[in-house]
Formats: structure tokens, sequence, C-alpha cells
């Protein structure tokens, strides 16, 4: 019988991660900190509705050449300017939405502060979702990789941007619906910028 769960920790994740997550939230829950970094997944990246669509957003890394790096070792890029881009979009996809200016001083720090390492970043934002959408989850970060868990339930390959998840969350009213099909599964900003504290209730 799984004791609980291991997950990796994504920039801004989406609906089914924090579905996911919320069914673990009585048992252990750990926090992928020692992996190799793996790239081209939401570890560094998320999918917002924005105006004419879907819109990925990319938080740049400093790149290195044929080196693996400890994600935990990742340093953000500021060779463009990402936080404006990101922040501009999201006021752009969300300031008329119901809950943007309720939730707005709380995001805007993470568009204003440098942050030297990407892991450092994602995990201070997670844990500040994770009070805005009030889940109670008392996580625990890894102290080394381990390949396979035999007791937990392993996330940390299951959700990434280039495989189809089956995953449906509850309907709910999205900005730009009338221009747009409805997305499903994106950013859990979208639901918590739509629905506001009900947000946990359309996992």
């Amino acid at each position: 019988m799984e004791k609980g769960a291991v997950f990796p920790l994504f920039y801004l994740p989406n609906i089914e991660f924090f579905k996911n997550l919320s069914q673990y939230k009585d048992l252990t829950v750990l926090i992928e900190k020692d992996e190799h970094y793996p790239k081209q997944t939401f570890r560094n990246r998320t999918q917002i509705a924005g105006p004419n669509g879907q819109l990925d957003l990319t938080v740049p890394i400093q790149k290195r050449i044929n080196e693996r790096r400890n994600y935990k070792d990742v340093k953000i890029s500021y060779e463009d300017n990402w936080q404006r881009i990101h922040w501009l979009s999201l006021e752009t996809s969300y300031r008329s939405s119901a809950y943007f200016e309720f939730y707005e001083d709380a995001f805007l720090p993470f568009y204003q502060k440098k942050y030297e390492f990407l892991f450092d970043y994602n995990m201070e934002f997670f844990t500040t979702i994770l009070k805005l959408i009030k889940l109670p989850i008392a996580f625990q970060m890894t102290t080394s990789y381990e390949a396979i868990y035999e007791d937990l339930a392993d996330f940390r390959s299951i959700i990434v941007p280039n495989k189809a998840s089956n995953y449906q969350n509850k309907p709910y009213f999205q900005v730009f619906e009338d221009r747009n099909s409805k997305l499903n599964n994106i950013s859990i900003v979208d639901l918590l910028f739509n629905q506001g504290p009900q947000a946990a209730k359309f996992f």
C-alpha cells in the first residue's frame, strides 16, 4: 500500500498537479530536490489562458553545454526581462478576472525580486500558492536521489509538456472563453484568478 508520493517542483503547476497532490495531503509528500535537471519539462514553464488561446511562459535558465546539473543548482537567466513579460502576460490575461486584484499583491513580488536559483524561486512560489488555495500539505524535501520508491507513488515524470494527459478538470468560467474554446488543465493561476477561494473545488 502506498504511504505517500514524491512530486517534482514546477513553475506555476497545472490543475492536475494539485489534484494529485491533494490526494496525498494526509500522507507522506516528498518534493524532489536531488534529481538531475531534466530539460523540456514544466520545471521552468507553464501554460495560461491568453486572449488568443493558450500562452506558454518559460523561465530562462543559464545554459551549460554538455553538463548535467542538479535541479537545485540551476540558475535563472536574466539576459532578457522575462519577469516583465510574464507579469504583463498575467495582467493581460487576468486583469478582468474576478480575483486577480485580490491575489495581485501575492504574485507581484515574484516578478520583481531576482532569484538566483530556479528551485528556490519555484519553491517559494509553490508554498505561496498552497496557502492561497488553502491546501494544507506538510511536505518534506528529498535528501538524496532515489530512482525508484517502493512505497511512494512517483509523479516526477508523469506530467510533461509533450505527453497528453487524460485528466479533465471540472469546468469553470474562463475570461476569454467567449472567443476561444475552454482550455483544460492549464496553470493553477487560471483557476485561482477565476474562482478564488473556491479553486480547490474544481480539481
